[in-house]
Formats: C-alpha cells, sequence, structure tokens
C-alpha cells in the first residue's frame, strides 16, 4: 500500500514518539544515574519475524540501533529453536553480549506486541544497570580475561510469563549485584517503559489500522535503504584505507590495531576490517553485533539525514573475521566495549575523510574513561560511583570541536558533578577545561577536560578503564592530533603516579582526602593550522583554550599573553612560513 507522503510523516512522528515516550518512562524512573541523568539507555520497535530495528527514540544511545536488532533476533531464535508459544504480557530479560552485542552492563527486556491476536511488533528497552557482579565495583574490569570476571551473564528468560512476574529471577538477580536496590528500581523503569509502549502502539493501530501502519513501516524502511545507497553513489568509486590504535588489552602493554578498508562501488559501501589485530586476552574485543552497531553510528554522524532504523545498513556490506577482537564468542572478555567501537568509529571518519572531507571530521577524543570508586559508609551500605567523563570532539567542515563534550556513540550526557556529589562520598576539587588539548587545524579540535576527584569517605578503591593514552584522535585533512589521555593517582608515598599500563588501572587505594586527577584529549582538528584566521587564534589565546608558545606557533601566529594579536609579526611570520 502507497502512503500518502502526509500521512507518512505523521506516522513516522506518531511512531518516533512511541519509542521516545519509552525513553523518557525510564529516564524519570531509573534509581541509577547513568541512566536517570547521562540517558545510558534506548527503546525501539523491533520486527516480529527479522527482529530488523522499525524505529528508535531520539534520546537513546545510537549504538542501540544496530546491537538492538540481534538482541530481539536471539529471542526470536530461542523461541523457534524451543517451540515456545508466545502471549500477550511475555518479557523475556537477558545481558548477552555476544549474541545480543555490546556488554554485560547493559540489560535487554523484550516483549512481543500483539494485535488482534497476533504479533504485530516486538518492544525493546536497554539501559546501563550500575553494578551486575563481577570482579570490579561498577563492571569495568580491565584486567578480566574471561567474561565471568566482568558480571552475570544471563541468557534469554521469562522474567513475565502472561503478564505473571516470575521473582525468583529477579531474586537471582539481586543477590549478584552490590547494590540490589538500584538494580531493582533500574527494571522496573524498564517494565513500566515497555508497558507504556504496548499501551501507545496499540492506540496508534486502533486509530489508523494494521495495514496503513505496517506499509509505513515497511516504506520508512525502504527509504532509509535509498537515501543512503544515494549518499554513497555520490562518492567516488574506490578503496581507501585507516589505521589507528588501541593502548593495550589491560593485560600485555602492546598496541592493538583496528584497520578498515573502506570500498565504493556504485551505491554499495564494503566495510572490510580483515587487517585488524586478532581477538586479545584482555577486556577490548566486541562481538560481531557491537561492530555492526558502532559502524551504524559512524554513518549516522557521516549521514546525518538518514533515520534510525535497519534499512540503513542494507548497502553496507561487512567483512569481519571470526578470529579478529571485533568478532569474539563467550568466554572472551567483553567490558571494554566502549573503547574499541570507539575507533572504531574513527577509522571510518578517517577513511570517508579521503573521499569527502567536507562530511568528515577530526576524531574525537576516543574513551569514555569509566571510572568506579566503591567502599563502605559509616553505617555499613556500601557505595558504588560508576561514571564516564568527556572530552574535546574534532574539527569539522564548519568550524572548531566541540570542547567537553560526550562520547559520539551515544546522545548521553555527562552526569552533573552535582548529582555525584550528591550520590556519592566525593568532591570535586577540579572541573575544567584541558587548554592545550584539542588538535591544531584550520578548525581546532574541541577542548579535553580536568576532573580531580576527593575522596571524603575513610577509604575507598578505585579503578578505571580508559584509552587514548598512546595514542591521540587524529586529526584529518591536514589537522593535527589531540592531546593524549592522562590519569594520576596518589602512590603509597602519596605523590602523584600513573598506571603502568597507561589507561587502564585495578585496585587504587585511597584514604580520605587523598584525590585522583583525569585529564582527557581533545578532539582532533581539522585542516591545516596554516589556513586558520589568526584573529580565532587570538580568541584562543585569550579564552585559555590555547597557552603554550609551542601550540601558538603551529599556527605561525604571534599572540601577547593576554590574548591580543601582533597583526604585523603574524603576517611576517605566516610569509615566512
Amino acid at each position: 500500500m502507497k502512503l500518502d507522503p502526509v500521512l507518512l510523516a505523521v506516522l513516522k512522528g506518531r511512531l518516533e514518539q512511541i519509542a521516545d515516550e519509552m525513553d523518557a518512562t525510564l529516564f524519570r524512573s531509573a534509581f541509577n544515574p547513568i541512566i536517570a541523568e547521562a540517558h545510558d539507555a534506548s527503546h525501539g520497535l523491533y520486527h516480529a519475524e527479522t527482529g530488523e530495528t522499525l524505529v528508535q527514540g531520539k534520546s537513546g544511545l545510537p549504538v542501540f540501533v544496530g546491537a538492538m536488532s540481534f538482541a530481539v533476533k536471539l529471542v526470536i531464535d530461542k523461541v523457534r529453536k524451543e517451540k515456545l508459544t508466545l502471549r500477550p504480557g511475555d518479557v523475556f530479560i537477558f545481558n548477552d553480549p555476544y549474541e545480543g552485542g555490546t556488554h554485560l552492563s547493559d540489560f535487554k527486556l523484550v516483549r512481543p506486541f500483539f494485535y488482534d491476536g497476533e504479533i504485530f511488533c516486538f518492544l525493546a528497552s536497554v539501559g546501563h544497570w550500575h553494578d551486575v557482579g563481577g570482579n570490579v565495583p561498577g563492571n569495568y574490569n580491565p584486567v578480566a580475561t574471561e567474561c565471568y570476571q566482568e558480571g552475570m551473564l544471563i541468557p534469554p528468560v521469562l522474567l513475565y510469563k502472561e503478564g505473571v512476574l516470575n521473582s525468583d529471577i529477579i531474586s537471582i538477580l539481586q543477590s549478584n549485584s552490590r547494590l540490589p536496590g538500584s538494580l531493582y528500581g533500574d527494571l522496573n523503569g524498564q517494565v513500566s517503559a515497555l508497558e507504556l509502549g504496548d499501551l501507545r502502539l496499540n492506540d496508534l493501530l486502533s486509530e489508523y489500522g494494521e495495514n496503513i501502519v505496517t506499509s509505513a513501516l515497511v516504506e520508512l524502511n525502504h527509504s532509509a535503504a535509498k537515501l543512503m545507497a544515494s549518499y554513497i553513489s555520490e562518492l567516488r568509486d574506490g578503496t581507501y584505507s585507516a589505521e589507528d590504535w588501541l593502548d593495550n588489552d589491560g593485560i600485555i602493554d602492546e598496541p592493538l590495531k583496528i584497520a578498515l578498508d573502506l570500498s565504493i562501488k556504485g551505491d554499495q559501501m564494503t566495510l572490510d576490517f580483515s587487517r585488524t589485530s586478532v581477538a586479545c586476552d584482555g577486556p577490548v574485543n566486541i562481538s560481531y553485533s557491537t561492530c555492526i552497531a558502532s559502524c551504524y553510528v559512524a554513518l549516522k554522524h557521516i549521514f546525518r539525514e538518514v533515520p534510525a532504523n535497519a534499512g540503513v545498513l542494507k548497502p553496507i556490506n561487512f567483512v569481519i573475521p571470526s578470529d579478529s577482537l571485533l568478532s569474539v564468542s563467550r568466554p572472551k572478555p567483553v567490558g571494554g566495549y566502549t573503547e574499541t567501537i570507539l575507533r572504531v568509529i574513527d577509522v571510518m571518519f578517517q577513511c570517508i575523510s579521503q573521499v569527502a572531507p567536507e562530511i568528515s571530521n577530526g576524531c574525537a577524543y576516543g574513551t569514555i574513561n569509566a571510572l568506579s570508586m566503591s567502599g563502605y559508609r559509616k553505617n555499613g551500605s556500601r557505595w558504588v560511583m560508576f561514571s564516564f567523563f568527556g572530552g574535546g570532539h574534532g574539527g569539522h567542515p564548519e568550524g572548531d570541536g566541540l570542547n567537553h563534550g560526550n562520547a559520539p556513540i551515544s546522545t548521553a550526557t555527562i552526569p552533573p558533578l552535582e548529582i555525584l556529589e550528591a550520590a556519592y562520598p566525593i568532591l570535586f576539587t577540579e572541573w575544567a577545561l584541558r587548554p592545550d588539548s584539542g588538535g591544531s587545524g584550520k578548525n581546532r579540535g574541541g577542548c579535553g577536560a580536568i576532573y580531580e576527584i576527593e575522596l571524603l569517605e575513610e577509604k575507598a578503591d578505585a579503578f578505571l578503564f580508559g584509552e587514548r593514552g598512546k595514542f591521540g584522535p587524529p586529526g584529518i585533512n591536514g589537522g593535527k592530533t589531540g592531546a593524549l589521555n592522562k590519569f594520576t593517582y596518589p602512590s603509597a608515598l602519596n605523590d602523584k603516579t600513573s598506571p603502568p599500563m597507561v589507561s587502564k588501572m585495578v585496585g587504587i587505594h585511597l584514604n580520605k582526602g587523598q584525590r585522583i586527577r583525569l585529564e582527557t584529549p581533545g578532539g582532533g582538528g581539522y585542516g591545516s593550522a596554516l589556513e586558520r584566521d589568526p584573529s580565532l587564534v587570538a580568541d584562543d589565546a585569550r579564552l585559555g583554550y590555547v597557552t603554550s608558545a609551542s601550540a601558538l606557533k603551529e599556527y605561525n601566529c604571534v599572540v601577547s599573553e593576554d590574548g591580543v594579536l601582533n597583526v604585523k609579526e603574524t603576517n611576517l611570520l605566516r610569509r615566512k612560513g
């Protein structure tokens, strides 16, 4: 059935609104700041037979668009294999990171939606739970060598059967978490989001009819595929290659290569990761489904107008070897998946910049710097602070990179310091932009950040899972690399020291009043620094974004200490340069 364009636009908005409301329901009811404040969650509608993404909320993490289709497909396959009969009110729960994507902290709930007695689609919710067991509070264990050291692994099981809760499942989940109350609150928030989605979708189908809504979903999928194919066809045929590096795997201090050969032929694109390092011992591996999802996110950054559904990936072919660190299976650890998918996004940006620099950008800071602090309060209660932190984004064709943004894998926000200080016995003694951290360029990379955290309780342990400590975020089109990640903590002699693995560390023991300090990378630059408007360089100096003489020298500009440009000296210097 061909729909009127106006009606199609109306239905598109209504369907997206359902997913958006599901997002909002969880964000407002979650106990965990990573969901409630940082919005590390997502909701959507998925195809009844294939699990493909039909619609995703605009506030959820884009990386879940690809990953959650695999998660829903896992449920579909289980139902077929075990010859289960689904009923209204059934809800599956699981966190399998291999078939379902991402890592153990992301718990998925999948619910079949019935209309007129038949399954119309699946509704799904995913959220990052605060603590799911494992060796490290908060679950970002940088020295894990198998998934069992990262947390509990739950396969798809029925949490609700025809609307009746299996409370034993909740008991098992809570008994494996350091924060059972937070887990219970987040779980119920996800259940409520699915119930709301069921109600809203039923209203929509009752208003417009099943055939019209189905036709809208089919057309939206087809139009997304056509739009992506048209974008690809505008690019020059050829193969474009890029390599980037992870510092190490947390176990062996050797860099790991993420390599991409991107080929364009007509309206088809092939992403070949064959030259990437093989699976490693440590937790920077990712599953095949997660790799696909990260490629989707990169494509959405590059081709911004494509909608969030599975049609986007129709013109894309993937080559991901089974022995690669981008395609692992159990029990290989995958807890630090965020760091690796950021590098996948970075090589995508670098490849596209070779064929169409006008639609690409310098690489962002490239690490979420997952930091956990945990201990016990005086009353004996357990506290676990887990958070991620921001950095600079890459310069782009239209201007400078964003200062202190969140990682480009998501639309999540960095938890406010006021929320973290209110929830945990910590004090931020510094929360500031990091000078001289953005890569120079015609359009400068954004500044990273400085965070210094003081412990207010008697003692605690801290853990860091980061990256970009050895290889800064690359610029493109002649832009320079952003500053390296830097983390310091008190040693036994109470002086400042850095992790032996540069960006990863477990078992940092803190006493009251001691501080840990994180200085995050800036973004890579875009274009040659010699093309930057000297007045913008002067503004950078005045605002404190660029302070060092060596940084100013890259721009061939003479600027006074108070940020005033010496036009005559600058012109002379640039003519010589």
